[in-house]
């Protein structure tokens, strides 16, 4: 968090910075929402599978190859260079998706098995638990908010009734922040319940 400094009646000068701070949680939550798989395919199920290519380090695989979901239960990987199909698809093969890729020299195709229930039922625990992350960050940062507008009372460099103020808005914002996390975990519980 950078510095911010509490200017007497100015909301702004406080409720900006913060609102770009919990901006932070909630655009790595929707990240993390990217990678739980519902029963369509998506190539952020793949794209960050690292392969091991030319001896270097390794790669992310949307940096090595064409990535498209063909159907709703396809993927197709087709690497820039025809020289890592191999390496690429003994990446998938060891990545924790548990995806069964295969190749016919040029293009690698996954076929996405249907998703039982209990697998639902799994994912849909994983996306409560990236949630209650995603609200734990978000209160770290209005606890840290919190601790600044104290310090700044303490200080007395602000009034009683404007740290009443700010620390209502602090809330609000909080609170409407949380509550857009919660409102896309919903819309993607929905799409993992979805048959």
């Amino acid at each position: 968090m950078k510095k911010i400094v509490l200017v007497e009646n100015d909301v702004k000068s406080f409720e900006t910075p913060m609102k770009l701070e919990m901006e932070g949680p909630l655009k790595h939550f929707e990240g993390e929402l990217t990678k739980i798989r519902t029963g369509r395919a998506h190539t952020s199920l793949i794209e960050d599978i690292q392969v091991s290519v030319y001896g270097n380090d390794a790669m992310p695989l949307k940096n090595l190859a064409a990535l498209t979901a063909v159907d709703s239960r396809t993927l197709t990987i087709q690497p820039w260079d025809a020289g890592i199909v191999s390496d690429s698809e003994r990446a998938i093969k060891v990545s924790d998706t548990g995806l069964m890729p295969s190749n016919d020299g040029g293009i690698i195709r996954i076929q996405l098995p249907e998703i039982s229930s209990a697998r639902r039922d799994d994912l849909v625990k994983v996306l409560g638990k990236k949630l209650e992350e995603c609200r734990i960050s978000m209160r770290n940062v209005r606890k840290d908010f919190n601790n600044l507008l104290r310090d700044a009372k303490k200080n007395k460099e602000i009034s009683e009734n404007f740290f009443t103020r700010l620390s209502d808005v602090l809330q609000k914002i909080t609170d409407n922040y949380i509550e857009q996390a919660e409102q896309k975990a919903a819309k993607k519980e929905k799409d993992i319940k979805t048959v």
